[in-house]
């Protein structure tokens, strides 16, 4: 009724408020008392709409106060790791994001206000971490912290003795060797570096190749530099300059050292000629080569143990050998699956502090470390609350690891992209080791270029990317709703993990644009369907399906645009309740495009009904998205509830 819009749309009863009585005064006295009672009612009405407001406010605050969020550099870590983690603290509210493996990505969102809680990345170095190290908070008093074997914490001390960072276990990469191989032709497997050698030639006599990799990758040539010389890299004079090179405290660019450097590229020299190195290896990828040792046509390739397990599965007998250093040291090339660090604003709740320190012990425990791995990978931490047990995959690495001779490599950015140029130049003979050594070295000395990068797309508002469960994820919205625009779909649907949260009052430049996209191989599929085949798909996205993703708490529901859904949450488990289209509820005989973003593992168990196919995009997300932001046609869209979710809390099962 009209009388109930607003004290404002009230008739004017200002004669009734007078209180006088005409003839018909009973009859005044008594719409007097209904129009008070009404106007009553409507205040009371306007009163709790403003109080409701202020709740939803409230409600909003202590599920942002109750959150912690932890950033993951690869989506893999969302299938088991997390979920792992999640299911160890169920009465803890964790978010997991997939952000982006570049500590640059992490210096954007400092600058910009947007520091998550929990950073983890596996591209790291302390040279590249240093803009970081005063927003994050210092973890050596932690029991954590003092798990670390001393030989590995030395790594990640900053000058004045503080930590940031630290390691959870180790990707270990050495020597794939096929066995069978050797077998058949009655060569022995290397021991040393002589006997490598000679087992090159041996195979390079019998047509097969003894030994090449996928150098076409910048990780490959960076690896093979250091892995080489390992012994020297970890002498009193190696670790001398490697702690000047990391230095968070210095402004002064730090090059190459005079005493163990120049032998490191004499040897890498050394090691090219004795395998054959080619200019041709350098267009090799990881199938390329792993194709040429399934096929019989390669005896060793450096890569990880993880290739031992699986050419075992396929009838070959595989092993992992070491890094033979020319002085008959061996080595175990390792790079921590990532390092974890907290931001120090969390110092400043305890209550959230304590949480973030409950996540941490979780994230570094022998359980959540296990999660990690590849099938088949032997779990070796850095930390002394783990045990390891090697398996038939590192038997003979055994005295290796025993021996403690894990290498950490040195990996910042500078080192990444340098490598890759100077070692390919080797490679292909452009450069002798002196050549090598005086490039690698002006390189690194040269002066950073600042990002001139124009701006491609500008936010003028920050928006929230903590989940609220009414409402949904303000900044995932936002790009649910742009892209939907993008592709030109009614509906769209997405994994929570398709984007980085990075939705911040700023100017972001191409690169800065390109990473608010997930990183690992985000595809569109895109199709016409009835509305009960789009309740079916968000079914498959909202309570999960065998062989493809399923939700493990709250922040990991998926995203949608175009639409609202009702979910009901049970234990940890979801229920896809209600769908509203313009809201509506949505008809099973309406027709709608709709637009899925997901990767192929997660998309599987809906494309194996080939009735119902999807048309997949030839391009990326990531590719389809930088596009259309360095167009210029792009402009953000304003986020939306797209969800409203009931039952019982609890954050994991």
């Amino acid at each position: 009724m009209v009388l109930l819009k607003s004290p404002g749309s009230l008739p004017d009863t200002g004669w009734l408020l007078s209180g006088r009585v005409d003839n018909d005064g009973i009859k005044n006295t008594r719409l007097y008392k209904i129009f008070s009672l009404l106007a009553a009612m409507v205040l009371g009405l306007s009163l709790l709409t403003g109080c409701a407001g202020k709740s939803t406010e409230a409600v909003q605050a202590q599920e942002d106060a109750e959150t912690i969020q932890v950033y993951l550099w690869t989506n893999s870590l969302y299938e088991k790791y997390a979920p792992y983690v999640q299911s160890q603290l169920p009465d803890v509210n964790i978010e997991f994001i997939v952000g982006n493996n570049d500590l640059d990505f992490y210096k954007f969102l400092q600058e910009n206000g947007g520091l998550p809680d929990i950073i983890t990345c596996c591209r790291f170095s302390l040279h590249d971490a240093a803009p970081l190290k005063d927003s994050l908070m210092d973890l050596i008093a932690t029991n954590e912290a003092g798990a670390v074997y001393n030989s590995y914490l030395n790594n990640f001390k900053n000058a004045d003795g503080s930590v940031n960072w630290l390691p959870v276990c180790a990707d270990v990469h050495g020597f794939v060797v096929n066995s069978d191989l050797f077998k058949q032709y009655g060569i022995p497997l290397p021991t040393d570096y002589t006997s490598f050698v000679a087992a090159c030639k041996a195979f390079e006599e019998v047509g097969i190749r003894g030994f090449t990799a996928d150098y076409l990758y910048d990780y490959t040539c960076m690896e093979t530099l250091q892995g080489l010389s390992a012994t020297e890299l970890a002498t009193t004079a190696g670790r001398k300059w490697r702690t000047a090179y990391s230095d968070p405290a210095s402004n002064t660019r730090v090059g190459l050292d005079n005493t163990v450097w120049p032998g490191g590229f004499e040897r890498m020299e050394q090691f090219i000629q004795d395998t054959g190195l080619t200019e041709a290896d350098l267009e090799l990828n990881y199938d390329d080569v792993t194709g040429m040792f399934g096929n019989g046509e390669l005896a060793m390739y450096f890569g990880s143990s993880a290739g031992v397990k699986m050419f075992q599965d396929q009838g070959i007998d595989a092993t992992f050998l070491p890094f033979f250093n020319q002085n008959g040291e061996k080595w175990l090339m390792t790079t921590p699956y990532f390092q974890v660090a907290l931001n120090r604003d969390l110092e400043q709740d305890p209550d959230r502090r304590e949480k973030a320190m409950q996540i941490l012990h979780v994230m570094l425990s022998e359980g959540a470390q296990s999660q990690i791995l590849a099938e088949g990978q032997d779990l070796l931490s850095y930390s002394q609350n783990v045990s390891y047990h090697l398996t038939d995959t590192m038997k003979d690495v055994r005295s290796v690891v025993e021996e403690n001779h894990m290498y950490i490599r040195i990996a910042s950015n500078d080192f990444f992209a340098i490598s890759q140029d100077v070692v390919s130049k080797m490679i292909a003979g452009e450069y002798d080791a002196k050549q090598a050594y005086r490039v690698f070295n002006a390189q690194l000395l040269a002066e950073d270029k600042p990002d001139t990068g124009d701006v491609v797309l500008t936010s003028e508002k920050a928006y929230s990317n903590v989940f609220h469960k009414n409402g949904g994820n303000a900044s995932f919205s936002v790009m649910a709703n742009t892209l939907r625009g993008i592709y030109g779909t009614d509906v769209l649907v997405a994994p929570a993990s398709s984007f980085t949260g990075s939705v911040l009052q700023a100017d972001y430049t191409k690169a800065t644009a390109r990473a608010m996209i997930m990183p690992n191989g985000l595809m569109s599929y895109q199709r016409t369907m009835t509305g009960a085949e789009l309740k079916d798909t968000l079914r498959a996205f909202v309570e999960g399906c065998e062989d493809g993703f399923t939700p493990f708490n709250r922040g990991s529901l998926p995203v949608v645009s175009g639409i609202a859904v009702q979910v009901q949450e049970n234990d940890g488990s979801y229920t896809l309740t209600g769908v509203t289209r313009n809201g509506q509820p949505l008809r099973d005989d309406d027709t709608v495009t709709v637009t899925c973003l997901a990767t192929e593992k997660q998309m599987a168990p809906l494309l194996q009904d080939k009735s119902r196919a999807f048309e997949r995009g030839e391009a990326t997300v990531k590719n389809t998205w930088s596009d259309a932001v360095c167009s210029g046609s792009v402009v953000l869209a304003a986020p939306e509830s797209y969800i409203t979710l009931g039952g019982i809390k609890r954050y994991g099962r």
